[in-house]
């Protein structure tokens, strides 16, 4: 029996941690994404709904990162769009080098196949999907991404996570993915809450978390996953200056 990898060990154990025993097929699935494409569950690059693995749209640019993509254009498709129903259409084209002629995806969103959660900004979704899609052909992932299910992954995350109350959709922690996320990395790196939220309105330049924007906080999400990765200790520290002041007395 091969030997496995840290990263897959890791993988294996933070998939337990969240969701339990997992079946033979599950784990096997996420050592091939684990060793092919270097995903990370606790970086929140891969989730696990109804015992399906789904590539989040963090994980689709890490791999692009990576890999040293050329770049990623996105556009409209107005001739399928419809500003007045709520229907956007985008055609995103993923360039792996100088060189190369492009992989094409399109992504679409309506009130119909979005999450109620993000209600309203179905031009952004269209534009996430589009993407997500490019990217999946230009690198070769075989699985789907979570953003392009839409509202039929809505109630297996509620249910799964129905130990976090909930927080309101666009206000401190930008949704319930990103929410959730962020809980996962104070749970698995025995953060202090309190300090983490006075350290992301300070990394958000905000006077409080609930005027942050969703990418602001996806931005110090990401960031704080790969600082409690890398250097742990130095991150307490980073915390630990925000420490409330005891006085000025001795």
């Amino acid at each position: 029996m091969r030997t496995q990898s840290k990263a897959v060990q890791k993988n294996f154990q933070t998939a337990q941690m969240l969701w339990g025993n997992l079946p033979e097929i599950a784990l096997e699935m996420l050592e091939e994404l684990t060793e092919r494409h270097s995903l990370s569950v606790s970086s929140g690059d891969l989730v696990l709904l109804s015992g399906r693995w789904y590539v989040t749209h963090s994980g689709l640019l890490r791999i692009a990162r990576h890999s040293h993509c050329a770049g990623i254009q996105v556009r409209p498709a107005p001739g399928f769009s419809d500003p007045t129903s709520l229907r956007w259409v985008f055609r995103a084209t993923v360039y792996r080098s100088q060189r190369c002629k492009g992989f094409v995806g399109y992504g679409d969103a309506d009130p119909s196949n979005v999450s109620s959660v993000v209600r309203g900004a179905e031009m952004r979704v269209a534009e996430t999907r589009a993407v997500n899609r490019a990217l999946r052909k230009a690198y070769g992932i075989g699985i789907c991404s979570v953003e392009e299910i839409g509202s039929s992954a809505e109630s297996a995350q509620s249910h799964q996570s129905s130990r976090i109350p909930p927080q309101p959709a666009n206000g401190n922690y930008g949704g319930p993915k990103v929410r959730d996320r962020l809980c996962q990395l104070i749970r698995q790196h025995q953060l202090d809450p309190n300090l983490v939220k006075a350290y992301a309105v300070d990394f958000c330049r905000t006077k409080t978390l609930r005027e942050a924007t969703r990418e602001q906080v996806e931005n110090f999400v990401a960031h704080l996953a790969d600082w409690a990765e890398k250097d742990r200790n130095a991150l307490l520290c980073q915390l630990n200056s925000y420490l409330p002041a005891k006085g000025s007395a001795a």
